[in-house]
């Protein structure tokens, strides 16, 4: 009698801790017990003197614990075995192969572009890290590219977005992206360039922080001039790892986070994004890319395949990427359909292992999370409000597909919800339900180790920040009142709150 009136009482508390997160009520894929136990570990802290309970395992029984250097992102999930852990290293091969262009000698490696950013999977996400913009005229963007759109130009066009089987409406001539690489014999669609103007922040403390507003266009174009009214948005390569994870997080949890129309008043209202699936033809929650256009790790794999190195595969069976029909010099040249391996150029299996490997490189293990300055930048992370959007952690799903993603809990800070970055992060294109300023929550896990594994520090969508300190001060928008906090601090509680961060 005493231990169910003790549990009715943990209910009674747990489910006040639940209420926001909508767990009791949605999660389907849990007992009574479990909610109780899934509260309980997913609520706010409110004790900064000490770390919370498994707060270092970043990724749950996943989390990796090789030693932090420049291969901590490339690791297989700790809780891998057997054939697993086999099929993650093939597919890392797989992700590294390099692609080229038909016909060839080759078997099964020919097939590139012919318009392409990259020639492998590994070259625009190095070492399965963040990429970076360009540092100067003569340097390559290989981990960055240029999103293209139009407005809707025809009633079918508008309809196609209404409906969703659009989320934008490509450049008639470039198409979605511009590809900075041909084959042999093939212009490539153009050079992005980016210039910066830098600009004074005052923070409290007598100190300046110089920020640099990036403005971008494209020379050389190969094709004739695009339209006038063409949007560019800027995309620098995010990190790889945790992303099976974010895909086992249960979608009752991040829906129950939304809040489109500020109905709590708290300024914060972040919406979801729908897609439609490919193969169904029904709207699902879209959670990866800088605007959370894909639902899952395979179709963000499958959309890359061939956008970014133009290689089809069995999602997306387009051998000419996104070659489009106002460029027959593309469309006219080979491609590297082999048909005794099927009718793609990356035929089953390869998409598989490929998708594999993304979906299970580990998130390293967090660092001094119980140093005293991290404590206190912690602290100061959730008084400012940062993790009303980086949300710190969840329970993923008992019914993710692979079961080692099952029941973790993990701490990826992001809701995975769009939100309106203000004017300065804006790039104008609406793509599905972002407007052109709004951006998903980018995951900060593994933030602090991007030096280390990429020899460089710059942040944001494009790269425009080269420091935490720097992304912080370019959030607007729904994030104004935080950054408005963060620039009243004095000096040291800036430093905490860096320290905290660099120790995700």
């Amino acid at each position: 009698m005493r231990s169910l009136l003790a549990l009715l009482c943990f209910l009674v508390f747990s489910s006040a801790v639940a209420k926001d997160y909508g767990l009791l009520q949605y999660r389907n894929d849990l007992t009574t017990q479990e909610k109780v136990r899934v509260a309980a570990v997913t609520a706010l802290p409110t004790d900064f003197s000490k770390p919370m309970a498994f707060e270092a395992n970043s990724a749950g029984a996943s989390t990796s614990r090789a030693l932090p250097n420049g291969n901590a992102f490339s690791h297989p999930s700790a809780n891998l075995k057997g054939k697993g852990k086999q099929d993650f290293f093939v597919g890392n091969g797989l992700f590294k192969k390099v692609w080229v262009s038909s016909p060839s000698s080759t078997q099964a490696s020919d097939g590139l572009g012919p318009l392409f950013n990259a020639r492998s999977c590994q070259r625009c996400h190095l070492k399965d890290g963040r990429g970076h913009p360009p540092s100067g005229p003569n340097d390559q963007a290989t981990s960055m590219f240029l999103r293209l759109s139009v407005p809707p130009r025809t009633d079918e066009q508008l309809q196609a977005l209404v409906d969703k089987t659009l989320l934008s409406i490509p450049e008639p001539t470039y198409g979605n992206q511009l590809q900075d690489f041909g084959v042999p014999g093939l212009l490539a669609e153009g050079q992005m360039v980016v210039d910066y103007q830098e600009f004074p922040v005052a923070l409290n403390g007598n100190e300046t922080v110089m920020l640099r507003r990036p403005s971008y266009a494209v020379v050389d174009l190969g094709y004739g001039p695009m339209a006038e009214d063409v949007q560019l948005s800027p995309r620098v390569a995010p990190p790889m790892i945790g992303l099976g994870l974010m895909e086992a997080i249960h979608q009752a949890d991040i829906l129950a986070l939304a809040d489109p129309d500020d109905k709590n008043g708290d300024g914060i209202s972040g919406k979801p994004q729908n897609v439609r699936d490919s193969k169904t033809g029904e709207l699902v929650l879209g959670r990866f890319g800088w605007k959370a256009t894909d639902a899952t790790v395979r179709a963000q794999s499958a959309g890359a395949f061939v956008g970014d190195i133009g290689i089809s595969n069995p999602e997306i069976k387009n051998s000419y990427g996104d070659c489009t029909q106002n460029q027959g010099s593309c469309t006219s040249m080979p491609n590297g359909v082999q048909v005794h391996l099927g009718d793609t150029e990356a035929p089953d299996p390869i998409l598989d292992l490929v998708v594999f490997y993304a979906k299970n490189l580990a998130v390293p293990a967090r660092r001094n999370v119980d140093a005293p300055e991290v404590l206190a930048g912690k602290q100061l992370f959730h008084e400012t409000g940062c993790a009303a959007c980086h949300r710190p952690n969840y329970v993923t799903s008992q019914e993710a597909e692979q079961p080692e993603h099952r029941f973790q809990l993990i701490w990826p800070y992001t809701d995975l919800l769009l939100h309106d970055m203000g004017h300065g992060l804006a790039d104008g294109q609406v793509v599905g339900e972002a407007t052109g300023r709004e951006w998903r929550t980018p995951p900060l896990w593994g933030i602090g180790l991007t030096e280390k594994v990429n020899g460089h520090t710059y942040f944001l969508h494009d790269g425009r920040a080269r420091n935490l300190l720097e992304a912080i001060l370019w959030h607007g928008g729904e994030a104004q009142e935080a950054r408005d906090k963060i620039i009243s601090m004095k000096p040291d509680e800036r430093q905490a709150l860096i320290s905290f961060l660099e120790s995700l």
